[in-house]
C-alpha cells in the first residue's frame, strides 16, 4: 500500500526543477558546441562526464511535465557521479593528481587545458560549477517537496 500512494505534488519545486534542466540542457549543448563545431577531441574524463550529463537533460524533463519531485531519485545518482568525475578532472588539469593515475590516452591527455576563458576559466571548472548547481537544485526540490 505505501508504494502505490500517489507523489506529493512538485509544484512548489518547479522553478528549481526547470533551472536544474536548463543547466542540464545548456552543458550538454555546450559540450556538443565544443566538440562538433570547435573539433576539440574530448578525453576519456570528459566523455565519462558527457554520460552522466546527457541523459539528465531527458530525465529531468520528464519530471517537468507534470512536475514530479520524484525525478530527484533518478537524477541525483547521475549528477554525483558526475560531480565525482568532474571534480578528478579538474585535479588533474590543476596538476594535483598525475596524469598516469587517468584512464586517458596519450594522444588526447586529461591534463591539456584546450580552452581558458578570462584567464582562469577552464573546460573541468565549468563541469564542476554544472554539475555543482544541478546536485544543489536536486537537493533544494527534494527537501523542499512535502513528504
Amino acid at each position: 500500500m505505501l508504494f502505490n500512494k500517489p507523489a506529493p505534488p512538485a509544484k512548489n519545486a518547479w522553478p528549481l526543477l526547470f533551472v536544474c534542466w536548463l543547466i542540464a540542457a545548456v552543458s550538454t549543448l555546450g559540450a556538443i558546441f565544443l566538440g562538433e563545431v570547435m573539433g576539440l577531441t574530448p578525453c576519456v574524463l570528459c566523455w565519462y562526464q558527457r554520460i552522466c550529463m546527457f541523459p539528465l537533460v531527458f530525465i529531468l524533463a520528464a519530471g517537468l511535465f507534470p512536475p514530479d519531485r520524484r525525478v530527484v531519485r533518478y537524477a541525483l545518482p547521475l549528477a554525483l557521479t558526475g560531480l565525482g568525475f568532474a571534480v578528478f578532472h579538474l585535479l588533474v588539469a590543476e596538476g594535483f593528481v598525475a596524469e598516469a593515475l587517468t584512464p586517458c590516452s596519450p594522444g588526447v591527455p586529461c591534463s591539456q587545458q584546450l580552452i581558458v576563458w578570462f584567464g582562469f576559466l577552464t573546460i573541468p571548472m565549468l563541469s564542476v560549477a554544472a554539475f555543482s548547481l544541478v546536485n544543489a537544485l536536486l537537493v533544494a526540490i527534494y527537501l523542499k517537496a512535502p513528504q
